[in-house]
């Protein structure tokens, strides 16, 4: 996997990075993903549910509620892969083409491979998911392919479409403001920025975060963020 430069951070931005945003640097498995992941688990479903129609739709809508059983149980070889008597996602994708439910199983199997560290084959199924016209799903899917993308070393592949993501999830928002998943994205990109030594673009963002995002979560300790970087 490609590193990033970090040759020219200072000693105490280093320290920093190492001991409170080591994950970003590492890209390891992240809570991006667990986000992501928690979202589709929890409102995925029921989104989708409402488009389903006709007898292939209900089938491939059955296999998937089954399999997302075993995703929301961690189970996540197994809920790609499937069993003697369950499908799994990959199966699901494979044999109901040009359904939602397939459009979704894609989702989750990149999400599975995500959790399993498969970073590449995480790519290749979270790209494949077609996104919606939503405010929640098809933006946390794009995040967490953004995350892929950074595992797999294109940080400024990861870096754009981290910011796609909150552009996705923003457009569909209330006043155009998603205070859930929008600021997340951007301090993600913004953290790679900085990885990258780019301080005056992740500066930018952060001060966009602080702007635009300030009934967020994620805007409460904005401030460090654009203290690090200014210094």
């Amino acid at each position: 996997m490609a590193k990033t430069n970090i040759a020219t951070v200072a000693p105490a931005e280093q320290e920093l990075f190492n001991k409170q945003e080591a994950f970003f640097l590492k890209f390891r498995k992240q809570i991006l993903i667990a986000v992501a992941a928690l979202i589709i688990v929890v409102g995925g479903w029921a989104a989708y549910s409402n488009l389903i129609a006709g007898p292939r739709e209900e089938k491939a809508s059955t296999a998937l509620a089954k399999a997302q059983e075993m995703f929301g149980q961690g189970e996540f070889q197994k809920a790609l892969n499937g069993d003697k008597t369950t499908e799994g996602f990959l199966a699901v994708a494979e044999n109901y083409g040009g359904t939602d439910a397939a459009n979704l199983a894609r989702a989750y199997a990149g999400l599975c491979y995500a959790n399993m560290a498969k970073w590449k084959e995480a790519v290749t199924y979270l790209e494949d998911f077609s996104a919606r016209e939503d405010m929640m799903i098809s933006p946390a899917v794009t995040g967490a392919l953004a995350n892929a993308y950074a595992n797999t070393g294109d940080i400024d592949k990861a870096i754009s479409t981290f910011k796609k993501a909150a552009d996705m999830a923003d457009s569909k928002a209330e006043d155009e403001v998603n205070n859930s998943l929008s600021p997340t994205y951007l301090i993600s990109a913004a953290r790679l920025l900085e990885s990258q030594n780019k301080k005056s673009e992740a500066l930018e963002i952060y001060k966009e975060v602080k702007e635009k995002y300030v009934n967020s979560a994620s805007s409460q300790d904005i401030d460090k963020y654009i203290e690090r970087v200014s210094e």
